[in-house]
């Protein structure tokens, strides 16, 4: 069995995942993606199960995909095939995640980068360190980041998106707070007692009530999110394959500023 790098707690209704592969900047691997979507589900059906709260150890909330087995897939024989299971698999992630009846929180302790950003913006609620910050980095590696942008979208609007994607900056949480985005920004001390004053909050509703007000939101936005979602995962593994892909990824790991010959 493949090492677990999430863990799964509970304090009565509250159910607690925490991404815990800290050394690595909790970036995404396959197979941690697979173990976060597992979860995820379960909990989704346990009727004991009132809050699903995500978060990080370490000082990055999530750094994204995780480049050395990104780099895997570009020297694969059937890369193709692989950078589409990939996408896949992140796109059950975020549609797990949005459609748990429960009320879903992400208490943002550190940076959320690229992959990282797309799990906040799937849950309900976000709750975020001062100091922390957002980035849409794909563009500076030769991607896209076609699964957070209907994400963003829903979340923000077109404004927000086109400063993210398009700028390649770092947004801090007070800014993503502005945006709607995060739903409350405070100090490092107080993000422990934030978070279980958020989800006492949360426990004080009805679970039915909640479960139906969280797929209002959905169609009331006239937003297919999970259609979005299933187009955006094979534009994201087609967009992977691009020679500026390539190049953007090993300039990365190189350390350098990559060389863009597309016309």
């Amino acid at each position: 069995m493949s090492e677990s790098f999430i863990r799964c707690e509970f304090e009565g209704t509250v159910a607690r995942i925490t991404l815990d592969r800290a050394d690595r900047r909790n970036a995404l691997t396959k197979g941690m993606i697979q173990q976060l979507t597992q979860s995820v589900r379960e909990l989704a059906v346990n009727e004991q199960i009132r809050v699903i709260v995500l978060t990080a150890e370490g000082s990055v909330f999530c750094a994204g995909m995780d480049l050395a087995e990104m780099q895997e897939r570009v020297s694969a024989e059937n890369s193709p095939e692989q950078w589409l299971e990939d996408s896949l698999a992140y796109h059950d992630l975020l549609l797990a995640i949005l459609e748990a009846p429960q009320p879903t929180l992400a208490v943002v302790q550190g940076p959320a980068l690229a992959g990282g950003v797309g799990i906040v913006l799937a849950c309900d609620l976000v709750l975020a360190e001062k100091d922390a910050y957002f980035s849409l980095p794909e563009p500076l590696r030769g991607i896209t980041a076609s699964m957070v942008t209907p994400l963003l979208m829903f979340r923000a609007g077109a404004g927000p998106v086109s400063h993210l994607l398009l700028s390649g900056r770092r947004v801090s949480a007070a800014t993503m707070c502005n945006w709607g985005v995060c739903h409350e920004v405070v100090a490092r001390e107080q993000l422990a007692s934030a978070a279980t004053q958020w989800t006492n909050s949360i426990l004080s509703g009805s679970p039915t009530a909640l479960a139906a007000t969280k797929k209002q939101i959905r169609e009331y936005a006239e937003v297919d999110l999970a259609d979005q979602l299933r187009r955006a995962a094979h534009q994201s593994a087609q967009a992977r394959e691009s020679a500026d892909a390539r190049e953007g990824l090993q300039a990365f790991l190189e350390k350098r500023k990559p060389n863009w010959n597309s016309t």
